[in-house]
């Protein structure tokens, strides 16, 4: 998951701070948000994970199969 929404804000060319502004949080979420998704150690729900694609331009969708 991270590597895809890292990818996302990266094609995006969005700053930690850009998507913070877009996303209507202060950067340091942004930077806990990715951090915790690199080490496992927290679990962001579902309309947080939303939010960041959207601010990224992108849509998140799952699909179970």
């Amino acid at each position: 998951m991270l590597d895809l929404l890292l990818k996302a804000r990266h094609e995006a060319g969005l700053t930690q701070a850009q998507v913070a502004e877009r996303m209507g949080t202060q950067p340091p979420a942004i930077a806990r948000l990715e951090r915790s998704l690199a080490t496992g150690g927290h679990s962001p729900s579902i309309a947080t994970l939303r939010r960041y694609a959207e601010a990224c331009g992108k849509e998140l969708e799952f699909t179970l199969s």
